[in-house]
C-alpha cells in the first residue's frame, strides 16, 4: 500500500480511512506556567529555539534596584554640584557663612539660589539618568542592570523616552500615595506593577536564560 493512497492499487476498492501523510509535529506543550505567580506561558515549537523564561520582577528585587540606583545618582550628584558651586562662586559665600551672625538680604538670596540649583540638578540628574537608560538598549538602570531587570512596554517590547519620561514623573503620584503603597503594589498586582507603570503602561521584567 502507498501512503496516502484512498484506493486499493489491485482491486480498486476505496479503503475506509485513506493513510495519512506524515506530517513533521507543529507545536509541543506550553514549556511554562501563566505568569500570574512569576514565569510567562511561551509554547516551544518543533524546529526552533525555546524562548528564554521571563518572569514579572516582584517588590524585594526593585527595591534593592532603587537601593543601588541612590548610590549612584548621589555620588552623580555630589560630582556635578561641587564643580558648579565653585563655578558660580557659592563656594566662598558659604565659607563666609557664620551660624552666629544674621544673614543679609544677600546672602538670603543667594542661599535661596543655592537650593533652587540644588534641587534643579536633583531633578534633571535623576530624571534623565531613568528616562535614559530604560528607553536605551540596556531598558534599565543601573541596579536594574545589575540584577537582570528590564523595563518594558505591556507587549514586553522596548519603551520610548517619551514613555520612559512619563513612568518617571508618574511616581510623583506615587508618592502621593500615603503608608508607600503605591509602591508596595507591586508586591501583590497580577503583574507586579506599582502605580507609575500602571498609569504609563509598563512592566518590569527578570530576564534569565
Amino acid at each position: 500500500m502507498v501512503d496516502g493512497a484512498a484506493f486499493c492499487p489491485r482491486c480498486g476498492q476505496a479503503f475506509a480511512v485513506a493513510a495519512a501523510v506524515p506530517r513533521a509535529p507543529i507545536m509541543s506543550t506550553a514549556v511554562a506556567a501563566p505568569i500570574g505567580g512569576g514565569a510567562a506561558s511561551i509554547p516551544a515549537r518543533a524546529g526552533y529555539a525555546a524562548v528564554p523564561c521571563v518572569e514579572y520582577a516582584g517588590f524585594w528585587l526593585r527595591f534593592l534596584a532603587l537601593l543601588i540606583d541612590n548610590v549612584v545618582l548621589g555620588l552623580g550628584f555630589v560630582l556635578i554640584l561641587i564643580p558648579l558651586i565653585f563655578l558660580t562662586g557659592l563656594g566662598a559665600f558659604i565659607g563666609e557663612i557664620h551660624p552666629e551672625e544674621d544673614m543679609n538680604d544677600v546672602g538670603i538670596f543667594m542661599l535661596i539660589g543655592f537650593i533652587f540649583l540644588a534641587a534643579t540638578v536633583s531633578l534633571l540628574l535623576t530624571w534623565l539618568y531613568h528616562a535614559l537608560l530604560e528607553s536605551s538598549e540596556w531598558q534599565a538602570t543601573l541596579g536594574k542592570k545589575v540584577l537582570g531587570l528590564v523595563v518594558t512596554d505591556m507587549a514586553g517590547q522596548r519603551v520610548s523616552f517619551g514613555r520612559s519620561t512619563g513612568r518617571h514623573f508618574a511616581k510623583i503620584i506615587t508618592n502621593m500615595v500615603p503608608a508607600f503603597i503605591g509602591y508596595i503594589m507591586a508586591g501583590f498586582t497580577e503583574k507586579k506593577q506599582a502605580l507609575h507603570d500602571m498609569i504609563a503602561g509598563c512592566l518590569v521584567l527578570r530576564r534569565s536564560s
